[in-house]
């Protein structure tokens, strides 16, 4: 079984990657992983050998790849937030767009409840792989700010990976089976702080995204209907049920989605403040109303 070095392997995934159209960093994220090395590590040591066994998995990972099948399942995991998150076929892969809508609701949420004595309560509705919940749930309470953590999913499949990553990454959350706010309301639950990213593609969009995209995500967690705002459109309903009278909600919107979400909010609370929040890349991806 022949070895090549480090180098050799990353020149020939990214040729082999750009020739099929796929992107060329999926090298060295999947050479990472089976080296079991940091992206300075690999780097640094571009002479190394590439073990024969690595070598053969490296190429069949690389080849499952391009036909198709995203990186993120053939390694069985994504990074968020700094901490790894168990990925399948059941859940929407934790995007690097929904690390902002954490960051700016944690801000927020410092400030709008500076003075909170008891521990908050918070929902991630639309959980998926568990992304949002955990990550709120632990850096919040990495900050001391004991928090309440829900977490909902109309989908059993994806409350199970949700399940795995918290007891993995050793999160307090309570999960919920149900559609959108319902099992709340049921319950009659009361919140401080909704975060969501619920699905917000276009269905008339669906011939523009990628097959790896397409065939291996779930479409319930892709989807919001003809014209991606379904699911808004369907909180606005029941969030008034499940908000506390000094409350804080972001969601996370497609780019150009922005401004009809925040109309959507102020109609549902005309005296809160709505805001939308621009991305690293300038877009407009997330939505935040604040009822003081």
């Amino acid at each position: 079984m022949t070895s090549v070095t480090i180098f050799e392997a990353l020149k020939w995934a990214s040729s082999f990657l750009v020739e099929n159209g796929r992107d060329e960093n999926v090298g060295e994220i999947y050479l990472r992983h089976l080296m079991g090395m940091s992206r300075s590590q690999l780097l640094a040591e571009q002479r190394r050998s590439v073990p024969g066994e690595k070598w053969e998995e490296f190429q069949d990972g690389i080849r499952e790849h391009v036909g198709g099948v995203p990186i993120q399942h053939i390694i069985g995991v994504e990074e968020f937030y700094g901490r790894e998150f168990v990925v399948n076929e059941h859940v929407l892969i934790p995007r690097p767009e929904t690390e902002e809508l954490i960051y700016y609701g944690l801000a927020k949420m410092k400030e709008l409840f500076s003075e909170a004595e008891t521990p908050l309560r918070a929902a991630d509705v639309g959980t998926g792989s568990g992304a949002i919940a955990i990550t709120l749930k632990l850096e919040a309470e990495a900050d001391r700010s004991p928090i309440d953590m829900m977490a909902v999913d109309i989908s059993p499949e994806a409350l199970a990976v949700a399940r795995e990553n918290s007891e993995k990454l050793g999160a307090d959350v309570r999960f919920f089976e149900g559609d959108l706010l319902q099992p709340l309301i049921k319950e009659d639950v009361k919140l401080d702080i909704l975060l969501s990213n619920p699905p917000y593609i276009p269905l008339t969009d669906r011939e523009t995204l990628s097959d790896v995209v397409i065939e291996h995500e779930p479409e319930l967690a892709l989807f919001g209907g003809e014209d991606g705002y379904d699911l808004y459109k369907r909180f606005m309903d029941e969030l008034p049920l499940v908000m506390k009278e000094k409350c804080l909600i972001g969601f996370e919107v497609g780019v150009g989605q922005g401004e009809t979400v925040a109309d959507l909010l102020r109609d549902t609370f005309p005296a809160a403040h709505v805001e939308v929040v621009h991305d690293i890349n300038r877009k407009d991806r997330m939505v935040f109303c604040e009822k003081k």
